[in-house]
């Protein structure tokens, strides 16, 4: 029996310990919140067409020109968003390999090949959204086709990400 009373002594002990902790306990909230920007869409424009090249005469399409491809870009007015692309190092006709060297890339809010040069096999380029949310990309490149190049109809694909 003196043990069963000392088990109950020292539980109310216990009880009264921990009731002592629970009165010095204090807590605070916090607000939480978020800002949802629009979401990013990227369309494909014009494809970067070289048209007709020759064997051993490399050939260039500039950003300024009808053949440069082009993307445009809408988003969250005013915002920095970053370009990646993903660039083919040839153009394939079934198994022959046409290379493509030199990438060049220029961005602007107006739909105009003169803004802001970029090289787009960089990782990461930086660009500013339009107050109203857009902007426009134009990419050239240089193929470099070998004096002995096999005659065919040569493609590849330039894929960009735009992110926040």
């Amino acid at each position: 029996m003196y043990a069963a009373k000392k088990v109950t002594v020292l539980t109310l002990a216990l009880l009264a310990v921990s009731a002592a902790a629970a009165h010095a306990q204090n807590n605070a909230g916090i607000n939480v919140t978020a800002s949802v920007q629009q979401p990013i869409t990227v369309t494909a424009g014009n494809p970067l067409a070289f048209g007709n090249v020759f064997p051993g005469v490399a050939a260039t399409v500039g950003v300024a020109s009808a053949n440069a491809g082009t993307f445009s870009v809408a988003g969250q007015g005013s915002a920095v968003v970053s370009m990646s692309f993903v660039l083919p190092t040839n153009l394939t006709s079934g198994g022959v390999n046409l290379p493509i060297g030199t990438w060049t890339g220029d961005w602007n809010t107006t739909n105009s090949p003169t803004g802001t040069s970029f090289t787009p096999s960089a990782s990461g380029s930086s660009a500013t959204l339009s107050g109203t949310g857009t902007i426009y990309v134009f990419v050239g490149a240089t193929v470099t086709p070998a004096v002995n190049q096999a005659a065919g109809s040569y493609a590849g694909t330039v894929s960009m990400t735009v992110i926040y």
